[in-house]
């Protein structure tokens, strides 16, 4: 049997490599779904009206100031998050080449279990889409947020110590999935110690 060949076959049919695998790649295909959200998702909740028989309203500028940049909703909020300084031309080098690696991961996945392995640029994809997450979401939070609550009127806000929902359940996922047994658990035994049955 050809080396290579074999050492497919020993990859695919090891239950640590392939369970790491699999793990690995979904974690990066839900991130890249959660930055999908934030991109989209909080453009169009910025422009929601309220409810109709239909469902969600957005207001007509919805339309107008998003939508009509282009006729994926993806690229057009991208669009629109780099006219409003949020992004830059960085951030959308680096939203395609995260989307070229899930695109790789939801369609080759079973060669990527056995012969090929995880993409060689996996790890800088995962860390990219975090971090491109992390940016967009504090650039609400700090933006859009901030502003609109009186609470914070005057109060400066120090943007490296703002954690985003998303980014930290992110991380947590993370933890739990691919961290050390230590680590995995520990969000599981804090939990349990907090609410009394650990």
């Amino acid at each position: 049997m050809d080396r290579d060949v074999r050492q497919a076959w020993e990859d695919f049919l090891n239950p640590q490599v392939t369970r790491t695998r699999l793990v690995a790649a979904s974690i990066n295909i839900a991130a890249f779904e959660a930055l999908n959200d934030s991109i989209v998702g909080r453009i169009r909740d910025f422009y929601w009206s309220g409810f109709d028989d239909s469902g969600d309203k957005t207001d007509t500028e919805y339309q107008s100031e998003v939508l009509a940049r282009n006729r994926s909703p993806v690229y057009a909020s991208l669009d629109w998050l780099k006219e409003q300084g949020a992004i830059d031309a960085q951030d959308l080098a680096l939203f395609e080449n995260a989307k070229a690696c899930r695109n790789i991961l939801a369609h080759e996945l079973l060669a990527l279990l056995g012969s090929e392995g995880l993409p060689v640029n996996f790890d800088q994809c995962v860390s990219g889409i975090v971090v491109l997450l992390r940016k967009i979401e504090v650039w609400w939070i700090v933006n859009v947020e901030i502003p609109a609550n009186p609470e914070y009127d005057g109060v400066e806000v120090d943007e490296d110590k703002v954690l985003p929902g998303p980014v930290m359940s992110m991380q947590v996922l993370m933890d739990i999935a691919l961290g050390d047994e230590e680590r995995s658990r520990s969000y599981y035994d804090e939990f349990r110690r907090c609410t009394g049955n650990g």
